[in-house]
């Protein structure tokens, strides 16, 4: 009788442990094929805090893309670059952030072809804020150290065309690592519940030059020159060198006003570089060195970076904050109100 007892105890919790394990599984009907749910999920403060995060780079750069559209004065090159930027910026807060916060803390239920649109889409999103970044850049350079043929290089005409040739290198450049996923979606994925993008060395390395080294390197040479330049003409300014004056044909105002975007803008630049390069560091050290936690809050800090950007417009630009008190009044939905003076 004891023994039958303890056969049946036995038989219980072997049951109950067979319970427990099949509650693990993101897909308890399969449990041979199923992944295990997140071992080690964020914290719930750390998703609350991550979801405010995303909520309020939706909100800023929402901000931005209506104020620059719909102020007719804000037509600008610098600021169409800008707005591609806040685009893509709004993609990250809306799309990105909340993916990689689900991928994070709970089995993908989505299925492999939303797997496949979304790896593509991050690759889309963040080729298109380095180029941008490299655009601005070159705006810049233009704008300081050939101040002259600034107004016929740099058109809005041929500065919405570069914006779309960004978006279409992207599109064609995120081709690259998806390629493989569009024919056989899930082809990476050893369970039921999982969404990885597995890239290759031969990818890896292309990846490298062409979304870090190259792009990193000319913001750098290219800021290296503004910087020098501004030196120089911030010295003629003080100086009041008469010949260098009439060279440039630029009044210290006018001269004051292109140092001041360059400042803004390098500090744009400057905050980019702090949040990207952590990103490619923690891959170029490769999975044995770094725990797939880690390389997770260093993604997120890269996508942080979409919400510092409309920070640091509300801080150096002053069209940027009449826009937002102008949106939140509701005053741009008065006639003419594209029209206003925000300069």
């Amino acid at each position: 009788m004891t023994q039958v007892s303890s056969e049946s105890c036995q038989s219980c919790r072997s049951l109950q442990m067979e319970v427990e394990d099949r509650a693990q599984l993101c897909f308890p009907q399969f449990p041979n094929t199923s992944c295990r749910k997140p071992l080690f999920p964020w914290p719930q403060t750390v998703n609350t805090v991550f979801y405010s995060i995303s909520l309020i780079t939706v909100s800023l750069n929402l901000l931005i893309i209506i104020s620059i559209s719909h102020f007719r004065q804000l037509h600008t090159p610098t600021n169409i670059l800008l707005l591609s930027l806040a685009v893509s910026d709004f993609l990250v807060g809306l799309v990105l952030m909340p993916g990689e916060i689900f991928r994070n803390t709970s089995c993908w239920f989505l299925g492999d072809p939303v797997c496949t649109l979304y790896n593509y889409v991050t690759v889309i999103i963040l080729s298109a804020s380095v180029v941008d970044m490299v655009l601005i850049s070159v705006d810049r350079y233009v704008a300081i150290c050939d101040p002259l043929h600034y107004t016929t290089r740099i058109t809005v005409d041929r500065v919405k065309l570069c914006v779309c040739l960004c978006w279409l290198y992207s599109v064609s450049y995120s081709f690259l690592y998806v390629k493989d996923l569009l024919t056989q979606p899930g082809r990476y994925n050893s369970c039921y519940g999982e969404c990885l993008l597995v890239i290759d060395n031969i990818s890896v390395t292309i990846d490298l030059v062409l979304s870090f080294l190259v792009p990193v390197t000319v913001i750098i040479a290219l800021y290296l020159r503004i910087f020098a330049v501004a030196v120089s003409q911030a010295r003629a300014m003080r100086s009041h060198i008469t010949a260098v004056t009439l060279q440039l044909s630029v009044t210290p105002k006018a001269k004051k006003s292109e140092l001041k975007a360059a400042r803004n803008l390098g500090v744009l630049i400057v905050v980019f570089l702090m949040c990207f390069c952590p990103y490619y560091s923690v891959s170029l050290a490769g999975d044995s060195l770094v725990s797939a936690s880690s390389v997770s809050y260093v993604i997120f800090v890269f996508y942080c970076n979409s919400c510092l950007n409309p920070v640091i417009y509300a801080l150096f630009y002053p069209w940027f904050r009449k826009s937002v008190k102008l949106i939140i009044t509701l005053q741009i939905l008065q006639p003419g109100s594209s029209e206003t003076n925000m300069l």
